[in-house]
């Protein structure tokens, strides 16, 4: 009862009531998720093992599936050589729980451990990764799929998860080889020399013919864009980063992936029984290589379905305000080819060469790099529209944490609600939301060798 002191003798009186009604005097212990080196084969057979750092010794990390409106607990449990965090990506919770290391939480040391409790308001597909030097633990696999189940369950025959990847390896050896060559920064990023679906070089997804399925596509390569198209398979797309579009949109040619951006598909298996049906990616060179095949082993009706009904909405994915909101401009600045003369890097401003002999070789607004003040501090429930100006010459996958936005065009139209937006050199992205989750929210470009070289900043909600 409140204003009454607790005694040792009362302390103990509860602990014996508990004890009574059958009720635990203590809360178990949260499942473990734990981060430790593992050894995978990612590579082909006939190439050598790979050691990663891993959740729960796979690559990607258990899959995760909860039910939306529930709540997920799990203790990550560190053991690697170094610190680490994890940071559930796209799901709005509670600040504290947003697992970024030396913003949201101290990064968990080397045999230590952190509890991750929180609700889960969204359904939709997510994903976690490590959020303590991101640009090397994600490249080395801490990544895993969050699956967040509807109410009821939607009418398709199967639910699958891709989650697509690439890694950097020695192709004799099959360690890692680093990503972090002033080049690499200051360019695209770094792109792997083998890709892969579910940690395998040549992902199998066998199917019948007129099947329906839910694939729920998640990019977690460190920088490359993933140009894809169906082969064998019609569908439409239902929701983006999470978020239920308002109608199935029927799949265009071709369906592009940036760094940490989701998109869920409800196909159909078109291709004749005995056909290899598939997810296509555009290579380099322009050619299209599997990504993950769909062999047709049997039929499972004689007709395809109708068009698939609608996912339900989430709660509060109304942008509101509009006109009102308050308007605030980026400049995205610097990379090789560019002309960033100068940034602010810890409290000094450094010329171009300062920032190279820093290993920061991007700015977001003119800052490189986490300042000890924010980009902006916002009022909760205030509307906001951010410009987002790309004056760069490679794209970047800016994504905001905390809160999901939308695109809002030329015309004033709103695009489909999401957290990560590509952007194209020479180009301006405007993007609004509420600023309705209080606390300190990350922003930063997912080409993760671009937010450790400079492009990292933060806004603060009241």
């Amino acid at each position: 009862m409140a204003g009454i002191p607790l005694s040792r003798r009362g302390f103990c009186a509860g602990l014996a009531a508990g004890a009574i009604l059958g009720r635990p005097a203590f809360a178990a212990a949260p499942t473990p998720l734990t981060a430790r080196p593992a050894t995978v084969q990612l590579a082909p057979e006939g190439y050598a093992a790979t050691k990663v750092w891993s959740y729960d010794g796979t690559v990607p990390g258990t899959t995760l599936r909860a039910k939306q409106g529930g709540r997920l607990t799990r203790r990550l449990v560190n053991e690697l050589p170094v610190p680490t965090s994890v940071h559930w990506h796209g799901i709005r919770i509670d600040n504290a729980m947003d697992g970024v290391a030396g913003l949201t939480q101290e990064p968990v040391p080397a045999g230590g451990s952190f509890d991750y409790d929180f609700v889960l308001p969204d359904a939709g597909t997510y994903w976690y990764h490590a959020h303590t030097n991101s640009m090397e633990q994600v490249a080395r696999g801490l990544s895993g799929p969050l699956i967040i189940e509807e109410a009821d369950a939607y009418d398709v025959d199967r639910d699958e998860v891709l989650m697509l990847d690439d890694w950097l390896l020695d192709p004799e050896t099959g360690a890692f080889r680093g990503g972090d060559h002033p080049v690499t920064l200051s360019h695209a990023g770094r792109t792997g020399n083998l890709v892969g679906t579910n940690g395998q070089f040549a992902f199998s997804l066998p199917a019948k013919r007129h099947e329906r399925l839910r694939l729920r596509l998640i990019n977690a390569a460190n920088a490359r864009i993933f140009v894809l198209r169906l082969a064998g398979l019609e569908g439409w797309t239902v929701a983006v980063d999470g978020m239920p579009l308002p109608e199935p949109e029927p799949l265009s040619d071709e369906l592009v992936l940036a760094p940490a951006q989701r998109i869920d598909l409800v196909v159909d298996v078109t291709a004749e029984e005995g056909e290899t049906a598939g997810l296509l990616r555009r290579d380099t060179d322009g050619t299209w290589q599997p990504q993950a095949m769909v062999p047709v082993t049997g039929q499972a009706s004689i007709a395809r379905r109708g068009v698939p009904a609608a996912l339900p909405p989430n709660p509060k994915m109304e942008v509101s305000g509009l006109k009102d909101a308050r308007r605030l401009t980026m400049a995205l600045e610097g990379g090789a080819m560019s002309g960033l003369e100068s940034a602010r890097y810890k409290g000094r401003e450094l010329g171009f060469r300062g920032l190279m002999q820093e290993g920061q070789f991007w700015a977001l607004a003119g800052q490189a790099g986490m300042a000890d003040v924010p980009f902006a501090r916002l009022s909760r429930g205030e509307t906001v529209r951010l410009g987002l100006t790309n004056q760069t010459m490679f794209p970047h996958a800016m994504h905001l944490h905390g809160m999901h936005f939308r695109t809002v065009g030329a015309d004033g139209t709103l695009g489909p609600m999401r957290d990560t937006v590509l952007t194209f050199p020479n180009e301006t992205v405007e993007i609004a939301f509420v600023a309705d989750n209080p606390g300190k929210w990350l922003l930063h470009c997912h080409m993760l060798g671009h937010a450790a070289s400079g492009m990292t900043t933060w806004i603060e909600v009241a």
